[in-house]
């Protein structure tokens, strides 16, 4: 391979289509924090950040430690006529399972905890070889898991569900809120962020580059 097909392939590498009109669009021009924009139809195409995936590493690991606290920790007390009542996070899906609603409550313990767990992990093993630049023959399969689970994780609109229920249940019994439900606010923060930082062109320019080194 010539010098010429060589610069081609590095240039192609930068070379992203609009996931909603298809437009081919070059970012190779991109400097840190400048965001690409479809020309045609305005559509988000692609950040740059220097530092991306040493924010998502640094987000992941605080999202971890904030899951296991949310679930170790009681996420609400109820106090009405007398009488408490103390609920954690895996209780809002077995309690959902002892009403006879156990596809209901496979759904919600599925989004609001295994799901969002297993991708951390997946967004470790993705982003720890990428930061240290080596090539992992898992790299790819990771990137497309990681890629496509993103999108069925429902943590935001849990926690929306759930402090709206809050704010019609405070009418009738005396809430507190427990440690987990902070852990859980700012686990919701983590994780959304490191998804964000997570840029899928620049992601996977660097998956093919590691292999490419590797082969």
């Amino acid at each position: 391979m010539n010098s010429n097909q060589q610069s081609i392939i590095i240039a192609n590498r930068s070379i992203v289509a609009c996931p909603s009109c298809d437009l081919l669009a070059d970012t190779s021009c991109l400097q840190h924090a400048e965001r690409a924009y479809c020309s045609r139809c305005g559509n988000f195409l692609s950040q740059h950040k220097s530092d991306a995936i040493s924010r998502v590493l640094a987000y992941t690991v605080s999202a971890l430690v904030l899951l296991v606290m949310a679930n170790s920790y009681p996420f609400l007390l109820f106090k009405a006529a007398g009488l408490e009542s103390v609920m954690t996070l895996p209780e809002t899906a077995l309690a959902l399972y002892r009403n006879d609603m156990q596809l209901l409550a496979l759904l919600v313990g599925g989004f609001i905890v295994v799901l969002p767990f297993v991708l951390l992990l997946l967004l470790l093993l993705l982003c720890a070889p990428l930061q240290a630049n080596r090539p992992m023959p898992w790299l790819g399969r990771v990137g497309w898991l990681v890629f496509t689970l993103q999108r069925w994780c429902m943590v935001d609109v849990f926690l929306i569900g759930a402090i709206v229920s809050m704010v019609k249940i405070a009418m009738l019994a005396t809430l507190v809120l427990g440690l987990s439900f902070w852990a859980y606010v700012g686990f919701t923060v983590m994780f959304t962020l490191s998804l964000s930082n997570l840029d899928r062109l620049r992601c996977w320019n660097m998956i093919e580059r590691l292999q490419g080194e590797g082969g």
